[in-house]
């Protein structure tokens, strides 16, 4: 049976521009367009590329006391989250595993979240089923979400909305772009600086085609939006995170707030605890190939013939020019500099683990 794809507010623009489509997480989405997902990485790198990323999910969460009811499923520390500005942070079920990764954003009078496309509708459940009276979960399907990434994105914009010129990294402000009320976050999932503009269904269109005429600005795929957060050494959950993985694991423990690891009342803290007091079995590293063979996940890793991890992420990076990868390795085998073969194939592969980001970040702190 054949599956029925969702489409996002854009795809008549995507097969208008020369997409190639894809299913992903549900959806119909632009893996690439016809100049290729390496020019559309590096026109990214130097200049702004647009992603449609409306397949992820939106939601509010409104009512007295919202941020202490998403505590309880995130060990992040929600409560000293100030207006205008946003943070990163996961979500954690009771084994101490990551139910996923999401942004959440305070508005002032709600919360604003972005979840995963493939993990919205878990997630969302999982939200609902802890809130207290008085407090709801507004669930945002009508609205569409662009990234418009990269060194030259937020100045183009400016010349349209200059109020975003003053923001800061994780700043969130509404703002008017050609005519739209939009609601952008200076963030993104490319190590770039950049924004990422939430806005109504109905005008996405519209707004997409205005960022597209700014100077330098490219439509981008999935496929340039993966390689650019894998050289960013940023997660992707359901490769690199995933309910088996815990935070510590992950190397995520930056997200768990001070005040969570002093309280230790969030999912799966007695996990969390005893994996910072003793240290975890595995960790997650970022890994250079030696050659030019790149190594794609589930590629087994070994140390003097032993299988000490796998790959949960590789391929080609454009900006390096050569492959990068992460993957977890046993802890004993995490050091940066150690030796690795990628059995590639069935054949070793020389490696050595490195520190990641592999292309440094250069987001507008």
């Amino acid at each position: 049976m054949t599956e029925t794809l969702l489409e996002t507010p854009l795809a008549s623009l995507h097969r208008e521009l020369g997409a190639r489509m894809v299913p992903f997480a549900g959806y119909a989405m632009p893996v690439q367009y016809p100049a290729g997902i390496m020019a559309e990485h590096l026109a990214t790198r130097s200049g702004a590329g647009l992603f449609d990323v409306s397949h992820m999910g939106q939601a509010e969460l409104v009512g007295e006391g919202a941020a202490e009811a998403l505590e309880r499923l995130t060990p992040a520390d929600v409560k000293i989250l100030k207006p205008g500005r946003q943070k990163y942070g996961l979500l954690t079920t009771e084994a101490g595993g990551v139910l996923d990764d999401f942004m959440v954003a305070n508005l002032g009078d709600r919360l604003f979240l972005v979840l995963n496309a493939s993990r919205k509708d878990v997630d969302c459940a999982a939200i609902e089923a802890v809130l207290p009276a008085g407090v709801k979960l507004n669930r945002l399907p009508d609205r569409a979400l662009i990234a418009f990434q990269g060194p030259g994105a937020v100045a183009a914009l400016a010349g349209i909305a200059p109020a975003v010129s003053a923001m800061r990294f994780m700043d969130v402000l509404a703002v008017e772009i050609a005519g739209i009320q939009t609601l952008v976050s200076r963030s993104g999932y490319t190590g770039e600086d950049g924004v990422e503009i939430s806005v109504p269904a109905e005008q996405a269109e519209t707004l997409a085609r205005a960022l597209l005429a700014l100077p330098g600005a490219v439509p981008a795929g999935l496929g340039a939006r993966d390689s650019l957060r894998l050289e960013a050494g940023l997660c992707l959950y359901g490769n690199d995170i995933d309910e088996t993985t815990s935070p510590v694991e992950a190397n995520l423990v930056w997200t768990i707030g001070k005040r969570r690891r002093t309280d230790w009342d969030f999912p799966g803290a007695e996990r969390v605890r005893e994996e910072l007091d003793n240290g975890p079995k595995r960790l997650r590293v970022g890994i250079l190939p030696e050659g030019r063979q790149p190594a794609r996940g589930h590629t087994p890793i070994q140390v003097g013939g032993e299988v000490v991890g796998e790959v949960t992420s590789g391929g080609f990076g454009p900006s390096l020019n050569g492959p990068c990868a992460i993957g977890y390795v046993a802890r004993e085998h995490a050091a940066d500099g150690t030796a690795l073969d990628l059995m590639v194939r069935g054949k070793a592969s020389p490696a050595r683990i490195a520190p990641t980001p592999f292309v440094p970040h250069r987001y507008a702190r």
